[in-house]
């Protein structure tokens, strides 16, 4: 929906239209804009020529700000966010783990909507997964 407004920024974009161009069903992009105005990502205007726009310029708000308009944090374990996890014993450094996991997350986030709207991203490879090896009993 932040493409869809960000891609024909000159005047006000209704739900209708933009449910239409990406084939969602109106009331659940409804409920998306109103949590989206909600946290000050667009701005709404009413009468015949009214619809929703950007609150500010598509290079300043990113997928992670999308994300946590809508489902708040990114990473929950436990359904608690990574910073209030405590492990105690063998699995202290759990935690450490999982911020690791939510710091290799944020670098993708952090793409604007502009540079999705410009085309493919491009990002850091990841390093090659390791498969541990089970060593066969003889």
């Amino acid at each position: 929906m932040l493409l869809e407004l960000a891609a024909d920024n000159a005047a006000p974009v209704t739900c209708e239209a933009m449910a239409t161009a990406q084939g969602i069903p109106y009331r659940f992009l409804k409920s998306i804009v109103q949590e989206l105005r909600q946290a000050g990502l667009v701005v709404s205007q009413r009468g015949c020529e009214g619809g929703y726009w950007l609150a500010r310029d598509a290079d300043l708000i990113t997928v992670a700000d999308a994300i946590a308009a809508v489902d708040g944090d990114v990473l929950l374990v436990r359904n608690e966010p990574i910073n209030e996890l405590a492990y105690s014993g063998s699995a202290r450094h759990l935690g450490s783990l999982w911020e690791s996991v939510e710091q290799r997350l944020q670098g993708p986030l952090d793409t604007s909507i502009a540079q999705l709207c410009a085309g493919p991203v491009q990002h850091a490879e990841s390093r090659p997964r390791r498969r541990a090896r089970v060593a066969a009993a003889k």
